[in-house]
């Protein structure tokens, strides 16, 4: 057996390194496709807490509070095993893209149902004034507004999820970490644990680290143009000189 840090064991690595780019890439496309099932969901369910309609509130309210308050695990196992049972399986993948996309949408509905509330109610009431439904208030005034509020806590959801597919290991998925323990307890590649998991902590860390520092950045911009916008507004306009009888302009 190899050992830990041994340049062999780095070889090993190495050598298989194909194993680890396959378990990236299904990292990358499954959060991918989760991504936009979780945004899609999270609008929805977020528009829906804002609305109107006491009872799609009430719905919105339910799907948030029962997914937030139970384990991606258990979503995860009773979304893969549960269907299995049901004869009607729709396989790993797609049962992890499903599982984590509802999971991370009850997230992000929270966060723009935040992002929505942080809005002056002045904003509603002049959009409303102007004859605009609830879905041009939201298109054209409201979210552009709320985008400073809602993308910092939108691009965490998007890097967790990223990090929660390694929960495709409790179904047998093929994910980053799923490879690597197929690597690490392989008849011909077992033993090279320490440098296989520095590996696959190094590509979680080169695919999420860059998400974070962008948002980051992202939204420093934002607070930037917001501070100037103010400035200007606050110094008013230019006031003219006066120009006594007589005197030439």
């Amino acid at each position: 057996m190899l050992s830990a840090f041994t340049p062999d064991a780095w070889a090993r690595v190495w050598a298989f390194r194909d194993t680890f780019l396959l378990g990236l890439w299904t990292t990358i496309s499954t959060a991918l496709l989760a991504i936009l099932l979780a945004f899609a969901l999270g609008l929805l369910f977020g528009l829906l807490s804002t609305g109107k309609i006491k009872a799609l509130r009430l719905v919105a309210r339910i799907y948030v509070e029962v997914i937030q308050n139970t384990p991606i695990v258990l979503q995860l196992c009773f979304m893969y095993y549960a269907l299995v049972y049901a004869k009607r399986s729709i396989g790993i993948t797609a049962a992890g893209i499903l599982a984590l996309g509802i999971y991370h949408g009850a997230y992000m509905a929270e966060v723009i149902r935040a992002g929505i509330e942080a809005i002056p109610k002045g904003q509603f009431e002049a959009a409303q004034s102007q004859g605009f439904s609830y879905i041009q208030q939201m298109g054209y005034i409201i979210l552009p507004q709320s985008i400073k509020v809602i993308l910092p806590p939108m691009v965490n959801q998007v890097v967790n999820l990223i990090k929660n597919t390694s929960c495709l290991y409790i179904i047998g998925g093929a994910d980053l970490i799923s490879q690597t323990y197929s690597f690490v307890t392989g008849a011909s590649t077992g033993g090279a644990y320490g440098p296989a998991y520095i590996v696959c902590g190094l590509m979680f860390f080169c695919v999420c680290f860059p998400l974070s520092r962008l948002a980051g950045r992202w939204e420093e911009r934002l607070k930037v143009r917001d501070r100037r916008t103010v400035a200007a507004v606050s110094s008013g306009p230019i006031p003219r000189r006066v120009i006594r009888r007589g005197q030439k302009p």
